[in-house]
Order: structure tokens, then C-alpha cells, then sequence
């Protein structure tokens, strides 16, 4: 290889992913502050000085350290809470569904058309419909009806991504097991769950800021008394523009946080789904 070609490959190598992260968080910091700071400094007025509507990222970030953790503990352990057990429930229908599909083909329009059933209905119309059914919570408790819609919120996502991932399966590995005598069980167990562990791992990973999503938007109408969803609303009631953005804020750092929980997790339980950069070197 001449120093050329070393050098072209040297420069056409792409940044790493924590690099690329962090510089899309950095032009968006910045676009954001720009903007709060320009064109949208007038906009809209703010009952706690914070000059509109659009806030800026220091004004935001001194209004989360004025709050502190006392604010933000008991509301994020509600949402949590209710994000948590949703997204596991709602998860382990999706995959009992889409297993139980391989094994009984005949199931599979049932099951698509639930998955489709579950993504097109609106969250937010079912909201107070399942308030009245499951009720509301006790105080300070989780709300049933934030879990059963952050459970609504993944289930498609996690169908689609697991049926995908076990289809993928190599034929000829499933023909072997065939040949000695397995059936559409043990194909399921010894091939294609093997094979699709990194598309069901993405699936989860991707579920993750959907159930956050919908726990709070279930603490709109869930009668909970905290919550990031209930924290939003009063500070948008009270016209605590920082207060609110910064709730917005921690709420999607929250998502975040699992997303990257998740995908930590795939890398060390399906290390072969991120190994191919490294063989193709």
C-alpha cells in the first residue's frame, strides 16, 4: 500500500459513534442557544424570568440546578416505575406473539393485525377511557393507566422487530435441524432465537423511549399526583417556561438513558451483531 492510498484510508475512515453523538448534541446546543437568543427571544413571556418561551440552555440548565434532586427524584421514580412495567409487560406479549407465530403459521394475520390495531390507536383518545376502567392510583403510587400505555406503546414495535429478526434465520441451518428430526419448536429454539437475539435486542432497544413516551402521557390523565407528566403540566400551568423545559429535558435524557442501557446490553449479549467492522478490517 503507498502512503496515498494509507492516507485516503486514513481520511475516509468514519468517525466513531460516540464522536458523531457528540457532535450532533453539540450543533443542536448550539442552534438552540442561537435561536433563544435571536429570533426567538421575544416570544411568548415567562413568570419566572426567564425572557420567553424559548428559554435558553443556561437558563434551563440553572432552573434544573435551583430545583436540585429533591424536585426530580419522587417524580422520575413514578415514571420509572410505570415506563418500567409497562415496557415489560407490554414486551413479553410482543414476543410470546411473534414466537408463538413461527410455530403456528396460521396465527400470523391475527397477530400482525393486532400489532397494527395496538400502533394506530390514539394513545391520547384511550387515555381517559382506560382512567375510567382501571381507575386512579393511590397517592403517590403508579398509575395503571400510564403502564398500560406505555405496554400499548411498544408491543408493535417489538412484534415488527422480532418476526423480522426470526425470519432471518439461515435456511440451510434450519434444514439440518429438520434432517434429524426437529420440528418448528426446536427450530425456534436452537436456530432462529439464536439468530435473531441482535434484531429482538434492537427492537427492545428501540421500545425503550416509546414506553417513557407513554407513561407520561398516561400521567396526563392517569390521576397520578407525581410524575414527569403531572411536573410538565404544572409548570406549564404556572408559566415556568425553564421549569418546563427543563422537566422536557430530563425526560428525554431518561429515554436516552435506556436506549444506550439497552444497547450496552446488545453489545455484550450478541457481540457477533457488532464484530463485523473488526473481521472486514
Amino acid at each position: 500500500m503507498t502512503r496515498t492510498d494509507a492516507k485516503t484510508a486514513t481520511t475516509s475512515r468514519p468517525l466513531p459513534q460516540w464522536a458523531a453523538a457528540g457532535i450532533g448534541v453539540a450543533a443542536t446546543v448550539a442552534v438552540w442557544w442561537l435561536a433563544a437568543g435571536t429570533v426567538l427571544a421575544g416570544v411568548g413571556a415567562a413568570a419566572d424570568g426567564s425572557g420567553g418561551a424559548v428559554p435558553t440552555p443556561a437558563a434551563v440548565l440553572g432552573q434544573l440546578a435551583r430545583d436540585g434532586i429533591g424536585f426530580y427524584w419522587p417524580n422520575l421514580v413514578v415514571t420509572v416505575t410505570e415506563a418500567s412495567t409497562g415496557y415489560f409487560w407490554g414486551n413479553v406479549a410482543a414476543l410470546l406473539l411473534a414466537g408463538s407465530v413461527l410455530v403456528m403459521p396460521g396465527l400470523e394475520r391475527l397477530v400482525t393485525q393486532l400489532a397494527v390495531i395496538s400502533y394506530c390507536l390514539p394513545i391520547v383518545a384511550i387515555g381517559p377511557l382506560a382512567f375510567i376502567v382501571i381507575g386512579s392510583p393511590a397517592r403517590g403510587q403508579a398509575s395503571g393507566t400510564a403502564v398500560l400505555l406505555a405496554g400499548i406503546s411498544v408491543f408493535f414495535t417489538t412484534v415488527v422487530g422480532a418476526l423480522s429478526a426470526l425470519r432471518s434465520a439461515d435456511k440451510s441451518s434450519l434444514d439440518v435441524v429438520t434432517v434429524y428430526g426437529g420440528g418448528r419448536f426446536q427450530q425456534l429454539i436452537k436456530v432462529q432465537l439464536i439468530s435473531a437475539l441482535p434484531g429482538i435486542l434492537n427492537a427492545l432497544k428501540i421500545a425503550v423511549p416509546a414506553a417513557v413516551l407513554g407513561a407520561i402521557l398516561g400521567e396526563y390523565v392517569g390521576g397520578v399526583d407525581r410524575g414527569v407528566g403531572p411536573a410538565l403540566v404544572n409548570a406549564q400551568q404556572n408559566l415556568e417556561i425553564s421549569r418546563a423545559w427543563g422537566v422536557a429535558l430530563v425526560a428525554g435524557l431518561l429515554a436516552g438513558a435506556g436506549y444506550v442501557v439497552f444497547a450496552v446490553i446488545a453489545r455484550f449479549v450478541a457481540p457477533w451483531s457488532a464484530g463485523h467492522r473488526g473481521a472486514a478490517r
